[in-house]
């Protein structure tokens, strides 16, 4: 018998830099409402995180919450658009 290479289909599998034959990536219209969807979620944490620091004198907490802001931000550029 012979063993066949499969790929495995995994989680979020439109990431990385190598594609599956599994993957099918996203739309334009999809991709442009992740965007939206977590730049508007990244503006807040960013924004209660200088909230945190500022007002609330909570600075790792702030720090945490503009970390978490911007890599929220940055999340949609993982996705490949398709067609």
């Amino acid at each position: 018998m012979k063993m066949e290479e499969e790929d495995p289909v995994r989680f979020g599998a439109e990431f990385g830099p190598k594609r599956t034959e599994h993957s099918t990536g996203v739309s334009l219209n999809t991709f442009k409402t992740l965007v939206w969807v977590s730049n508007i979620g990244g503006l807040v944490l960013f924004a209660l995180g200088l909230e945190l620091i500022m007002v609330q004198q909570q600075f790792y907490l702030g720090l945490a919450a503009i970390v978490g802001g911007v890599a929220i931000a940055l999340f949609p550029s993982n996705y490949e658009i398709v067609g």
